[in-house]
């Protein structure tokens, strides 16, 4: 067999090579969601992806002979390292043939590319941030991926962790929620959710679409201040809302958005339930044409599951059961709406008080993920959850 040769990305006809071979790879696969080609080429793009305001990447490709074999991103979010005081790097986009060369190589590049960035470590799985889709799937490859969830076929974690230098640095967990029965919750959450009103002049209201961007940056007070000692954070700015905001857009749903707020309007919590439009997104086929522009824009009658991607309270907050009236809010829209469960998180493996309240609403752990590290440089800690 002829070697792997990484190259970058120059081309347009390499970013086409980039952006394809994850749809030739799980072409056969039941479970993998293809997402739609135009939405990876905008999210790739220097010029468009609000990421790229802090941070650099360099796209590369596994070729051996004249086929690619495998693809990786590195890249440097200087947002993040100045946040952490750190020289972190990272990696992400991961796909690749089940050929014992292919990762090795491409983490080798990465790694060379980091290095000249002055950076002392690699982490990734992580296309571009920890928000963005993240980790190796290592259980629940049974299951399908909801959105802005990563699927790969075992022999890709596999491949991870016999890789030379790459070690574990953090596993993420998705709970499943039924949130259609009230009878596996604890008692005490009713409790709680019912006094947030009476006893801490705390009310619950939903986003709506005219007032989403605002919202946005309501969502940011909290993100900034309950996820801010979070292993992997990277706090918000202004645009990276503006691209977030633009995402919410096309799938948002008033019913699962929602703010709570005291009787003055300051924000106390936020969550951010997004209907899986994954189920829809597997009939299109990653293209809106000749039809999946229909099917997208009558997603709302196909999509029966949720995903909560974000719900946080203030630290300062965090005592009044504020996050015991979204939970309840959440069983509370099941009764009337066709999304009857779904899936919480990601969550980290060290975020206990996270992990105790899925526990109390009912849920099981459904899909891990492992983020991995190399370092090369100054010490090795990854760091703890708050």
């Amino acid at each position: 067999m002829s070697t792997v040769e990484i190259r970058p990305v120059r081309s347009r006809r390499d970013l086409r090579e980039f952006v394809e071979l994850p749809y030739r790879l799980h072409a056969t696969s039941p479970r993998w969601v293809p997402p739609l080609r135009l939405e990876r080429r905008l999210f790739l793009s220097r010029r468009l992806n609000a990421f790229f305001k802090h941070g650099d990447a360099e796209y590369l490709l596994a070729v051996r002979g004249d086929r690619v074999v495998g693809r990786l991103s590195a890249h440097v979010d200087h947002a993040y390292n100045r946040y952490h005081d750190t020289s972190w790097g990272w990696f992400g986009f991961l796909e690749i043939e089940d050929d014992p060369e292919v990762l090795p190589a491409l983490l080798d590049a990465a790694e060379a590319w980091l290095r000249g960035k002055g950076c002392d470590r690699m982490v990734g799985p992580a296309d571009f941030t920890m928000n963005d889709e993240s980790g190796v799937l290592y259980e629940g490859y049974d299951l399908d991926p909801m959105i802005k969830q990563p699927w790969h076929p075992p022999y890709v974690f596999a491949r991870c962790e016999e890789a030379a230098g790459l070690d574990k640095a953090m596993d993420l967990w998705m709970w499943n929620l039924e949130v259609s029965d009230r009878s596996k919750m604890m008692p005490i959450l009713f409790e709680l959710a019912d006094q947030v009103e009476t006893k801490h002049g705390i009310r619950l209201r939903k986003m709506s679409r005219r007032s989403l961007r605002k919202d946005v940056d309501r969502f940011k007070e909290v993100y900034n201040s309950a996820w801010s000692r979070n292993w992997g954070f990277s706090p918000y700015d202004d645009k990276d809302l503006d691209q977030y905001a633009q995402e919410l857009q096309l799938v948002f749903d008033k019913h699962w958005f929602m703010v709570t707020e005291t009787a003055e309007g300051e924000t106390v919590g936020v969550a951010i339930t997004v209907p899986d439009v994954n189920q829809v997104l597997r009939q299109m086929n990653g293209r809106l044409l000749p039809l999946g522009w229909w099917k997208f824009l009558t997603k709302g009658r196909r999509i029966d599951r949720v995903r909560v991607g974000f719900l946080g309270v203030k630290p300062e907050f965090q005592h009044t059961g504020v996050a015991a009236k979204m939970y309840v809010e959440h069983f509370d829209m099941a009764e009337v709406r066709p999304q009857k469960g779904g899936e919480m998180g990601w969550i980290l493996e060290t975020n206990k008080a996270m992990n105790r309240a899925m526990e109390a609403m009912g849920g099981t752990i459904v899909k891990r993920y492992r983020v991995y590290e190399r370092v090369w440089g100054a010490g090795s800690e990854t760091g703890e959850d708050a």
